[in-house]
């Protein structure tokens, strides 16, 4: 009985130990984005547009279990609430879809304007908004051009600077495939929005019930 403890006190602490490294290397997200969004003069203040209204789907269970180790921290009424509005983010995204409309809904974690799991939100919430590009392992590369309000502040400009995420998958690649040898089997794929991860649940490690 001491042994299985003992061993899943281990893959606990395997766990920490990576999700230290993904604060680290969302750290290094935020320093990039903040020095390419500095040069152009973008700010979200005052912005009409709200990126917390995009569709986005995230698609790591280390993001999705760091996201809910952010969740567990809050109060438990405050989590609940997150939680009903997941479910309401839901009904009303397959509402959308069965009319054919655009999906623009603010996203359940947002209240009163500011992101509740601030220090826990995804990658693509860290880096939407400035130009960036990503080369693709088959050589190819894929360039965006940046929120609304970044598209007008460079839209007259013929050089701008440009964030490259690529290091950044990389090695969130990596610390997934870190992270996905601690999880129990079966996985599931993971193609989800945040209110979809936030329903599902947090990926079981192994040992745990």
């Amino acid at each position: 009985m001491k042994k299985k403890h003992r061993k899943k006190t281990s893959r606990h602490r395997g766990a920490e130990k990576i999700f230290e490294e993904l604060k680290r290397l969302y750290e290094e997200m935020e320093r990039a984005y903040a020095k390419v969004a500095g040069e152009i003069g973008l700010s979200c203040t005052g912005c009409e547009h709200n990126c917390c209204t995009s569709y986005f789907q995230h698609h790591t269970h280390i993001e999705w279990a760091y996201l809910w180790r952010g969740l567990k921290g809050l109060e438990p009424e405050k989590r609940e609430r997150f939680l009903a509005r997941a479910r309401e983010y839901e009904e009303k995204v397959q509402a959308l879809i069965q009319r054919g409309k655009r999906i623009e809904i603010m996203c359940p974690l947002n209240e009163g304007g500011l992101c509740q799991l601030y220090s826990h939100r995804l990658m693509i919430c860290r880096l939407h908004g400035v130009p960036n590009v990503v080369h693709m392992p088959d050589g190819t590369t894929r360039e965006f051009s940046g929120c609304i309000r970044c598209r007008g502040l460079i839209a007259k400009e013929r050089f701008f600077p440009v964030m490259d995420r690529t290091p950044f998958y990389v090695k969130l690649a990596s610390l997934e495939r870190e992270f996905v040898d601690l999880l129990r089997a079966p996985l599931p794929k993971v193609d989800h929005t945040l209110s979809q991860l936030l329903l599902m649940g947090p990926p079981p490690l192994k040992g745990e019930g």
